[in-house]
């Protein structure tokens, strides 16, 4: 399965983020099958986990931890929510 956000990929604004949310919804329809967290409890669930474990993330990938946070650091959780345990 493919993601809609690459560990690379860069959202940099509103417009970005927009479409990345589309790319998300439209691959959820597609591929809601494929995803460990597709109801909207666990996907949440996820975020939460995700987003406080995202320091090592983060780490793995090479990449700074936004301190304030950015508009791609909320994409990167919003896609990792799908199959985060």
């Amino acid at each position: 399965m493919t993601s809609p956000l690459a560990p690379d990929d860069h959202i940099g604004d509103r417009e970005a983020f927009s479409a990345f949310l589309a790319r998300l919804r439209a691959d959820h329809a597609i591929n809601s099958q494929q995803w460990e967290n597709a109801t909207l409890d666990r996907f949440l669930e996820a975020l939460e986990a995700w987003v406080a474990a995202s320091p090592g993330w983060h780490r793995n990938f090479g990449h700074d931890l936004p301190p304030e946070g950015d508009w791609t650091f909320f994409a990167r959780a919003l896609a990792a929510a799908r199959i985060y345990e």
